[in-house]
């Protein structure tokens, strides 16, 4: 098989994988945290973005084989897990439901908490001895 079906087959299933997970803890926030807000969206978002700056640093200098994780990792797991274009339906759902300014005050919760999850999964990466400076 050449490495741009190895690269696709990784995608894919790394895919099955977040866009599982993403199911499972959308239904999971819905229960526990009720539907006031899309939690579950959050959730996949700074999750994914926590999981993203790890990766980034972990998968530095990995040769061939980090092309592959980053395929099933990143392209794959990741993408499928965070849900960007779900935030944006359910931005324009939360602005005419409870109003703009609970639409706002997620999406900056959303867009901040992701910048901070990223930069959370770097400093982890790098504590555990992974990629440079």
């Amino acid at each position: 098989m050449s490495l741009w079906w190895t690269q696709l087959t990784l995608v894919m299933a790394g895919g099955a994988l977040g866009a599982a997970g993403r199911f499972l803890l959308g239904g999971w926030a819905v229960r526990h945290l009720g539907n006031g807000l899309p939690w579950g969206t959050l959730a996949a978002n700074l999750l994914g973005s926590l999981l993203a700056g790890f990766l980034l640093v972990w998968l530095e200098g990995r040769g061939p084989a980090g092309l592959l994780w980053r395929a099933f990792l990143m392209v794959g797991m990741v993408g499928a897990l965070t849900t960007w274009s779900a935030l944006l339906v359910e931005l324009y759902l939360l602005q005419r439901t409870p109003g703009m300014a609970s639409a706002l005050g997620y999406l900056a919760l959303t867009l901040l908490g992701g910048v901070a999850a990223l930069l959370i999964g770097i400093q982890i990466a790098r504590a555990l001895g992974h990629g440079g400076a």
